[in-house]
């Protein structure tokens, strides 16, 4: 692997990870007994990021490291 490759493969890793805890965080609210508790952070736009982010960075990397 190129230390490019290397480098978009870590960060899509971490991206996976924000977006996995950012599911986390949407499903805990979608299931609070106070509805009228309303949280400040936009977990659903984090996670659509974070996830489009984490599917390209491991898609470029995968693809480069297969075609060797």
């Amino acid at each position: 692997m190129i230390d490019t490759d290397l480098v978009m493969a870590i960060a899509g890793s971490v991206c996976a990870f924000v977006a996995a805890i950012a599911w986390i965080g949407d499903h805990r609210r979608m299931k609070r007994r106070d509805l009228d508790r309303v949280g400040f952070m936009p977990w659903t736009a984090l996670f659509f990021i974070s996830l489009m982010g984490a599917v390209l960075l491991l898609g470029i990397s995968a693809k480069d490291w297969f075609s060797r």
